[in-house]
């Protein structure tokens, strides 16, 4: 994170575990429970499909069909609670993590499904970290397309490719040091995406919703 601002770990729970969580992603897939993705700004007139034509559903981890995904989530917490505290860890040290999102379960169900070029925290909404999880086995980047693209500041003209393989966890910042995009998925793509927060901006940015909203009066 410190060099690239991207961080990719593979065999992150191992087969079995991952597999735990693939079952129930799926499980949760054929109950009907995703919706499309919602784009951050209302102003935007274009057909959403053109810009992410993902299907998303949010979990906390205390839903009765997420047991795995909750102990996938707890090992994600506890990952970057030592990261954060521990010492001489750079860039991570100036922010305090205490707080995340929901776990943001992701679905792009092929058929060209696809992000457009966006960043996660453009605002300075509290979020500093995005960690992805992935769960597509046997995934050929070259036939089944789905990769994400990532576009570190200070790379000019290079990228990061990242393959959405099956137990592969990867950690960037969430701000505008990466701008990235999903390309167009050609088989069913699963991915599981948390936020964290930095306590300092996310305080700021409640505060400016407050006063925007006129909710502290």
């Amino acid at each position: 994170m410190n060099a690239y601002g991207v961080c990719v770990v593979d065999n992150f729970l191992g087969k079995a575990k991952g597999s735990l969580v693939l079952n129930e992603v799926k499980q949760m897939h054929s109950a009907g429970m995703f919706r499309d993705g919602q784009l951050v700004s209302s102003k935007i007139n274009r057909d959403r499909r053109t810009i992410r034509s993902d299907k998303i559903a949010w979990v906390d981890g205390r839903e009765e069909y997420c047991k795995h995904i909750s102990k996938l989530i707890n090992q994600v917490d506890n990952v970057i609670t030592k990261a954060n505290r521990m010492s001489g860890n750079g860039k991570l040290g100036t922010y305090t993590i205490n707080g995340r999102t929901k776990a943001m379960v992701a679905c792009y169900p092929g058929d060209n499904a696809h992000y457009v070029k966006h960043v996660d925290n453009p605002n300075q909404d509290g979020r500093c970290i995005t960690a992805i999880y992935y769960l597509n086995e046997n995934w050929n980047v070259n036939e089944d397309g789905g990769l994400l693209r990532i576009y570190p500041e200070g790379w000019h003209d290079k990228v990061a490719n990242i393959e959405p393989q099956f137990d592969r966890i990867l950690f960037f910042w969430s701000d505008r040091r990466n701008p990235h995009e999903v390309l167009p998925a050609k088989r069913t793509r699963y991915a599981i995406t948390i936020w964290y927060f930095d306590d300092i901006e996310r305080e700021k940015a409640c505060k400016r919703y407050q006063r925007t909203t006129g909710l502290n009066s």
